[in-house]
């Protein structure tokens, strides 16, 4: 048996799978990820031969394949978010990202260090790799596309917002873990560097990049529906040309994407072709997605939760059940949100692919001392936070938008 081939019939499967059983589990207490991570376990079971899906023996494949993955959905996100950038209106995901992540992010250090027995860099490291939520893996709590109607709650456009940032916002965070192990003096040229200049680098990037692209796209936008088909591969052309200026300008590529996205966006907002847009980007996203979670599930199969004791066990369930959910509502106070919106947003900080590309990326860096150990509460915690927010989420949202319409 050819594994290559099997391989392709099972991807294959897994691609078209995400466009049609979406559809079919709506109404039951699944989602298509978990299906996906549960199709790589089984294939890397039966087939001997298929590649290793190993950050460590393959990091720099890893951290690649999950950066085209993440920066295309990220550029999904942006383009799908109706409620126009600001501070007051995105006040919600203000408070997420400056009170709850660092938050998130200390909780999570202190149980790697204390719990773990992590050396500092590691445990910051650890917390750093988990701190994004995962604009491709949370679809069931975000807005569902442009200019679509009654699908622009409070709850939602928080989540897709804050998915959107907080995978470029833990790279100074990532990036401190990396100085830290490096040694020496390293706070002033990390805070300089990594925090001030990259991050407003990005910015500016992003938002000449978006209105460049406003220009562009939507002076040429397709007038046929043939046109219509094919020139929705423009937001792909665009998602990778952004990056790559904001990485040759020493900025953030992925907070660059995003914020490319929403400055598109906002060109001629009730245009049509936004749809357009969106619908190529998230159909690429879906391929690459569904090819990740084969992989994901590939690595739990090969013995990537090996190094996993109780210890392990109990730093994902604290993340996904504790540590975010309590530092989410504390952060969402004095909002005016309803209290059962800011249980959803608090609870539903979905780790995904994110997660696997900062692991990687450190890894390519440098050998950190229990990078094995990390890995696995990074495997433990996305296959977690996939398989109780898949079963809750549609409800969980649905119940709060009921609530505060009564």
């Amino acid at each position: 048996m050819d594994a290559y081939v099997v391989f392709l019939v099972v991807l294959g499967a897994a691609i078209l799978a995400s466009s049609v059983l979406p559809r079919v589990v709506s109404t039951l207490p699944i989602s298509l990820p978990i299906l996906q991570v549960l199709a790589g376990v089984l294939l890397y079971l039966v087939v001997d031969g298929l590649p290793t899906p190993d950050p460590f023996d393959e990091a720099a494949i890893t951290k690649r394949l999950s950066e085209l993955v993440v920066i295309i959905s990220l550029t999904a996100a942006g383009l799908k978010i109706d409620r126009r950038f600001g501070w007051r209106s995105w006040m919600p995901t203000w408070r997420l990202l400056v009170i709850a992540m660092p938050l998130t992010i200390g909780a999570t250090a202190l149980l790697g260090w204390g719990l773990l027995g992590l050396v500092p860099a590691s445990a910051l490291l650890l917390a750093a790799v988990l701190a994004p939520t995962d604009p491709v893996l949370a679809a069931d709590v975000q807005v569902g596309g442009p200019n679509s109607e009654g699908d622009e709650s409070d709850v939602k456009v928080t989540l897709t917002a804050e998915a959107g940032l907080n995978d470029a916002l833990a790279f100074p965070f990532v990036n401190a873990a990396i100085a830290i192990l490096a040694g020496g003096s390293w706070f002033g040229g990390w805070l300089l560097e990594d925090v001030v200049v990259k991050l407003g680098s990005a910015f500016v990037v992003g938002v000449v990049s978006g209105r460049a692209l406003g220009w562009l796209v939507f002076r040429s936008s397709p007038k046929t529906q043939l046109a219509r088909t094919t020139e929705g591969v423009a937001a792909v052309g665009a998602t990778l040309l952004v990056y790559g200026l904001a990485e040759l300008a020493h900025g953030y590529g992925f907070l660059a994407v995003f914020i490319a996205a929403l400055v598109l966006r906002d060109h001629e907002r009730d245009h049509e072709y936004h749809e357009v847009l969106h619908d190529a980007t998230e159909s690429v996203e879906r391929l690459g997605s569904a090819f990740l979670l084969l992989l994901v599930g590939g690595a739990i199969a090969q013995g990537g939760l090996a190094p996993a004791g109780w210890a392990e066990v109990g730093v994902a369930v604290a993340l996904v059940l504790l540590v975010r959910p309590v530092f989410g509502w504390l952060s969402l106070a004095g909002t005016g949100l309803h209290r059962a919106e800011r249980s959803v947003i608090a609870a539903f900080g979905i780790r995904g692919m994110g997660s696997i590309y900062y692991f990687a990326y450190a890894t390519v860096e440098h050998d950190f001392p229990g990078a094995p150990r990390i890995w696995a509460v990074v495997l433990l915690t996305i296959v977690l936070s996939v398989i109780l927010h898949g079963v809750t989420a549609s409800k969980a949202v649905g119940k709060a938008e009921e609530m505060v319409e009564s």
